[in-house]
């Protein structure tokens, strides 16, 4: 996301109108219930006639629209510079053209690795990276079309399968799923399952690598003091977390997140010596390449971990 540096806000102006522009994207203004009794002519233009609704002419099949990712980029820079301080380790592992799959750790209770990520890797390799996201989050007001409109995708095999194999894209998978934002504080770390390794399967029929990306920060940037039991099953979500943040900032802790140092480090990207578009691969090849991902993700945390000195400042 494009620095704000250099631009003059200290009256507010650029960010309100910033902040204007981002919601005139999320739902087009509802049209008027009522008609004018008397039609009032177009003015005169010497300009081509403008589709009836300018915001969607940018708007890929997968709801991703460039104009929404400037934006954003704009005002997501400040967080990944500044507050997130976020640094990068191996990022010429990943490839500047061609389908690639990027798997790797989640955390957080709400979690602050996939902008990261994908910002990161806009900005510095100037790709676009599409993030498989779960049905669930999509359904939520406002935060699923913003979602989409800055690259997230339903997480469907076919899906991801047409942007890496068909459109040569970047996807980003958190194959842990949402067993990951909901470990406690007490579990940072300790990477769940990696499911039954359906992103190696996608891999393989797309004949595209797997690009692991081991990421510290995130656990602590919002981070589970414990699960509060029974609100899930009531009102229809995977978990309801107590965060440090919720504390500290009441409220505001559902979107604050606390100034945790960022470190990512790209590890050597996985290829495999099979046929792409095969109808079904050895299962128990999947589920070992799967494992074999998994073990080297968490070796490279608890490596970056030893050599942390602090939370904070790295």
């Amino acid at each position: 996301m494009t620095s704000t540096e250099g631009r003059d806000t200290t009256d507010g102006t650029a960010v309100d109108a910033d902040l204007a522009e981002l919601a005139s994207t999320i739902d087009p203004p509802a049209r008027a219930s009522t008609r004018a009794l008397v039609p009032v002519p177009a003015p005169e233009s010497d300009e081509d006639d403008e589709p009836d609704d300018v915001r969607l002419s940018d708007v890929d099949e997968w709801g991703r629209s460039e104009r929404m990712r400037a934006l954003a980029r704009r005002i997501y820079d400040p967080m990944y510079r500044r507050w997130f301080r976020t640094e990068w380790e191996g990022l010429e592992k990943i490839p500047t053209e061609g389908g690639a799959l990027l798997v790797a750790n989640h955390a957080g209770a709400i979690p602050s690795d996939a902008p990261v990520i994908m910002h990161g890797i806009e900005e510095e390799l100037k790709r676009p990276v599409y993030g498989l996201a779960d049905n669930l989050f999509r359904t939520i007001p406002v935060v699923g079309t913003l979602w989409s409109r800055v690259g997230g995708v339903p997480a469907h095999p076919d899906n991801a399968y047409r942007l890496l194999s068909e459109q040569g894209q970047l996807v980003l998978d958190f194959p842990e799923g949402v067993k990951g934002p909901a470990k406690t504080i007490n579990e940072r770390y300790q990477l769940r399952r990696f499911g039954r390794g359906g992103f190696v399967e996608i891999a393989m029929r797309a004949g595209v690598p797997v690009i692991p990306i081991a990421v510290v920060g995130a656990e602590e940037s919002m981070p589970t003091l414990a699960r509060i039991p029974y609100l899930p099953s009531l009102v229809g979500i995977p978990y309801a977390p107590l965060t440090a943040n919720m504390l500290l900032m009441g409220p505001l802790g559902l979107v604050g997140y606390l100034p945790a140092k960022f470190k990512l480090r790209v590890l050597d990207p996985v290829h495999f010596d099979v046929p792409p578009d095969q109808e079904r691969y050895s299962r128990s090849r999947v589920m070992d390449e799967s494992e074999a991902i998994r073990d080297r993700i968490q070796s490279a945390l608890y490596d970056m971990l030893r050599r942390r000195r602090s939370v904070w400042f790295g």
